[in-house]
């Protein structure tokens, strides 16, 4: 029986913060109970925010809360290339257009539209799609002269491709409990034209999330209940792209007093800066939920 893959892939834009950290802690519990592997991953597309030295910490911060992974560590910014044949496939199949548009231009079609133009799962107005009809000539004549361009998948020519969203779900898992695994309708329409390559940086999240899970043969997806619904997102573009589809499971966020998610802004929750003031491991993991004693029974269904 093949073992079962967990993974922990933080961004090094800032330190790490305890809801991270609990997401990581959870990660290696399940390896461990499942006596899968515990890889680690870094997600550093985003060449103008990532740091060394932000990743440094955080990898110190990991191996000071007792957490262990197979080396060598997959960096996503020495894999552009990778990503980018990827994003040549759905090119090629006609799923994806370039995006010419300016943030300000982009803001003063918005503002032309209704009240209720739909939004994204994260808040975001969907994409008007200025450029979807572009003539072919056109598009191809703004390429070469070198206009700067994002890569935007075509949801409505992707969903076609796909015979529609009717059949693409996933299984989600309990983290704790009995119950068994739920087979969830994704709804991957949601999320409109997603970007797949921005201006700035050679690969979305989604595209380059979706290629390495695959590629480093990751069967269990645990993360943030943050990006329950990026899910939909990320099973059309497995979908697309003939990867194998992981089973995943949304753990509950850390909020803070005002019932905010943690991010890397607050500097009081970062491992780090528990450390410097002396808190000690046992004391961290007690400002964190309960970690599993026992793998969820769903889980094994999926070793």
């Amino acid at each position: 029986m093949t073992k079962p893959v967990f993974r922990f892939a933080p961004s090094p834009t800032g330190d790490l913060h305890l809801g991270s950290a609990y997401s990581a802690l959870v990660n290696f519990r399940l390896a461990e109970l499942t006596g899968g592997r515990m890889i680690l991953r870094v997600e550093d597309v985003d060449t103008t925010r990532s740091r060394p030295d932000f990743e440094r910490g955080i990898l110190d911060d990991l191996a000071w809360l007792g957490l262990r992974w197979e080396e060598r560590v997959r960096r996503q910014s020495e894999h552009f290339d990778e990503y980018g044949r990827a994003m040549e496939t759905l090119k090629r199949d006609g799923l994806a257009y370039p995006s010419f548009l300016s943030r300000k231009e982009i803001s003063g079609l918005l503002a032309q539209k209704p009240d209720d133009w739909p939004r994204d799962p994260d808040g975001t107005p969907h994409y008007p799609g200025a450029e979807r009809t572009m003539p072919p000539e056109e598009r191809a004549a703004r390429l070469a002269a070198g206009d700067r361009a994002a890569w935007r998948l075509d949801m409505a020519a992707a969903l076609e491709r796909i015979g529609g969203s009717g059949d693409l779900s996933w299984w989600e898992l309990p983290l704790v409990g009995t119950a068994g695994p739920a087979r969830i309708a994704a709804r991957p329409g949601a999320w409109g034209d997603a970007v797949l390559v921005s201006k700035d940086y050679p690969a979305s999240y989604h595209l380059a999330v979706v290629h390495d899970d695959a590629l480093q043969g990751v069967t269990h997806v645990v993360r943030g209940q943050d990006l329950y619904h990026a899910t939909g997102l990320h099973r059309l573009l497995q979908t697309l792209l003939g990867l194998p589809e992981p089973v995943y499971l949304h753990h509950p966020l850390l909020l803070d007093a005002k019932g905010r998610k943690l991010s890397k802004s607050d500097r009081d929750t970062s491992v780090s800066s528990l450390r410097k003031s002396g808190r000690s491991r046992d004391e961290i993991l007690a400002m964190l939920p309960p970690l599993p004693e026992s793998a969820p029974s769903a889980l094994r269904r999926f070793e």
